[in-house]
């Protein structure tokens, strides 16, 4: 008997899980440390200006691969493609990076995973404590990096292999709303601390002074990684999805959330990094290093940290589920192994990939690629290299290779959107999204 194919339980569900996927780290971790090292205010311009006119093309074209062939990322190339084409690549490509990711993305998510551990018996907040320190201390722990790297791997291949509806959905529905209420109170603390002012207008005041060709790239790269575009996880989540679902609004919506938690976490960090005379180029340690802070200046400071750290936690787990289910649906889809098992293996071979990153803060420190460690020379392959390539080969294949008529059913199902809609979409896909990655990248190899 075949086995029932897996599907979303409602459009809401599918968003949430989406924005889920987009949301986690991107937004909440990453955004304000690369906003902090690449000119503040005039990143974040960038960054929303390549999501709103590259990245939302793209996630769309990504839910009309996975819903048109209904399978998930490289079951639906194979099948959209004409037979002995390279473009069925595309798939692999996308299951490698969501791969790679995930080996260093679970990393930060151990980090997330001790903090929010430790919080709870309130040993996070004390009254002589150096945060920077504390983190230096835990992501210097040999012990501790791999065990949380190995307990957060372990979390995913639970939820994972409950399968879509019954893991992914439901976790997504209850915390995401919860999310966005404890960041938003979060943002109010944080913009009533004495000079905080000063951080605000380093996040909203574009200075485009401080701006060169490595800053372009990276604000395309982070607009790719936080909507979770060019590793084929969104044509693998909107393969569940069913037809009276509007791709378009769908996309917008996760588009929309996402700018919107990107604009709260700097909202809530800058503030606070000015205030208390941190340095917003204090890199990926940035958030672990200014929330204490802030939570600590709260009344019942240990109580809100530990019930946000959770929260934070949740909104990471959400993101690399899409990650983890990127690869085991294509390992069950082909060899039709149990999901169980393939979720567990591969979610080890993950472990075992991402060890030299977790290492990267302690023993393995000394050892770097091209004078990164392997924690920031893998971020820079996924983020600079495999999302970016990614989306030019997506916005090719859908602009130049898919069968036309497909694209304009999957495009218009669940909506009342007309041709100059479609058509500004399509040429947006086709033309300015290709030449905007190939010109940004060639420009940050020095060639432009």
């Amino acid at each position: 008997m075949q086995k029932k194919p897996e599907q979303w339980a409602s459009k809401i569900g599918f968003i949430l899980s989406s924005a889920g996927a987009a949301i986690g780290l991107g937004a909440i971790w990453k955004f304000p440390y690369m906003t902090g090292e690449n000119g503040g205010g005039a990143f974040f311009l960038l960054f929303i200006a390549f999501t709103i006119i590259i990245g939302l093309p793209i996630l769309i074209a990504e839910f009309i691969i996975g819903r048109g062939a209904q399978k998930e990322a490289i079951s639906a190339y194979q099948t959209l493609a004409p037979k002995r084409s390279l473009w069925r690549f595309i798939g692999h490509w996308g299951v490698a990076g969501a791969f790679l990711l995930m080996s260093f993305y679970s990393v930060v998510g151990g980090w997330v995973l001790t903090y929010s551990l430790l919080s709870i018996p309130g040993m996070i907040i004390g009254n002589e404590t150096n945060y920077a320190d504390l983190f230096a201390t835990i992501t210097g722990s040999p012990f501790l990096t791999i065990l949380g790297h190995f307990l957060f791997i372990m979390i995913n291949v639970v939820v994972v292999s409950f399968g879509v509806k019954d893991g992914i959905e439901k976790t997504s529905k209850i915390l995401m709303p919860l999310l966005f209420i404890f960041f938003i109170i979060l943002v109010i603390r944080s913009i009533t601390f004495d000079g905080a002012m000063e951080g605000l207008r380093f996040f909203l005041q574009p200075d485009f002074s401080k701006l060169n060709t490595e800053n372009i790239l990276y604000a395309l790269g982070q607009s790719f990684f936080s909507l979770a575009v060019g590793v084929s996880v969104m044509v693998t989540y909107s393969s569940y999805l069913k037809k009276d679902v509007s791709l378009p609004m769908s996309a917008a919506s996760v588009s929309i959330m996402n700018i919107f938690v990107s604009l709260l976490a700097g909202l809530a960090i800058f503030p606070v990094v000015f205030a208390f005379g941190l340095e917003p180029t204090e890199g990926p340690g940035l958030l672990f290093i200014v929330l204490p802070e802030a939570f600590a200046q709260m009344p019942f400071g240990e109580l809100f940290l530990s019930l946000f750290l959770l929260l934070f936690l949740f909104a990471v787990l959400t993101s690399s589920f899409s990650m983890l289910e990127i690869v085991t649906a294509a390992v069950t889809a082909k060899k039709q192994r149990s999901r169980r098992t393939t979720a567990l293996v591969a979610g080890l071979l993950v472990f075992f990939t991402g060890i030299p990153a977790a290492l990267s803060s302690s023993s393995l420190s000394d050892v770097t690629i091209f004078g990164k460690t392997f924690f920031d020379a893998s971020d820079f392959l996924v983020s600079n290299i495999m999302l970016p390539g990614g989306c030019l080969f997506i916005a090719l294949f859908v602009g130049f290779k898919m069968d036309k008529q497909l694209i304009q059913q999957e495009f218009r199902y669940g909506n009342q959107l007309g041709d100059p809609v479609y058509n500004a979409w399509y040429q947006l896909l086709r033309w300015l999204a290709p030449l905007t990655i190939i010109i940004v990248f060639l420009g940050s190899l020095g060639f432009l």
